[in-house]
């Protein structure tokens, strides 16, 4: 069956509880809609993801980060500068937003990573399906991301379809954990701590 499919297609596919793959700005990624458990762990399954890992969230805007997410002022800066942009930011996830995520609270504090979206395409993605996505790079947990779409069909033969286009950066986003006062680079990308400093001493 064809996997690359039209806009309308995929978002009819996400609403659906399926699972796509879509290009970012940095990396390949596959993603299922938010607010459906069964979307949720069908795409941990396909990841192979540990289950006290939670997989990052797309967002259309700022607006939908604050309704699942806290952000306070330092945050907002980095929002302001860098997204959407080739940055992921941890933040404390607020109690409410999705029940099921991290062994249903389990933890003592939740977190969520988030990106903003980078491109056109994923923008009209997401206002189709009318809310934010998980969004996860296409590679199985602990793996290199993968380089073609070819590779992404072998790797993962349970994705639903496939959305077509550019990825700009073979680097992976920035990782930002801003869940206590003193932030922390999780892992270097494109974004440099230089510049992420600099953005925050700024008044």
């Amino acid at each position: 069956m064809e996997k690359y499919k039209k806009l309308e297609e995929l978002a009819k596919i996400l609403k659906e509880d399926g699972i796509i793959a879509v290009p970012t700005d940095t990396v390949y990624g596959i993603s299922a809609r938010i607010h459906s458990k069964k979307a949720y762990d069908k795409l941990m399954k396909i990841k192979n993801r540990p289950d006290s890992k939670s997989i990052p969230v797309m967002c259309r805007n700022k607006e939908q980060i604050k309704a699942l997410a806290h952000v306070d002022k330092k945050v907002e800066k980095l929002i302001d500068a860098f997204m959407p942009g080739p940055i992921t930011l941890v933040l404390n996830k607020k109690e409410e937003a999705f029940s099921y995520i991290n062994n249903a609270g389990e933890r003592l504090t939740d977190e969520l990573a988030v990106r903003m979206t980078p491109t056109k395409e994923l923008e009209q993605l997401l206002d189709k399906v009318n809310s934010p996505i998980f969004l996860t790079s296409a590679n199985k947990s602990g793996e290199p991301p993968l380089r073609s779409l070819e590779e992404i069909e072998k790797a993962f033969p349970e994705i639903d379809g496939i959305m077509e286009g550019q990825t700009s950066s073979c680097i992976p986003s920035t990782i930002v954990d801003c869940t206590n006062d003193n932030l922390k680079i999780q892992r270097m990308g494109p974004i440099s701590i230089e510049q992420i400093e600099a953005v925050l001493k700024e008044k």
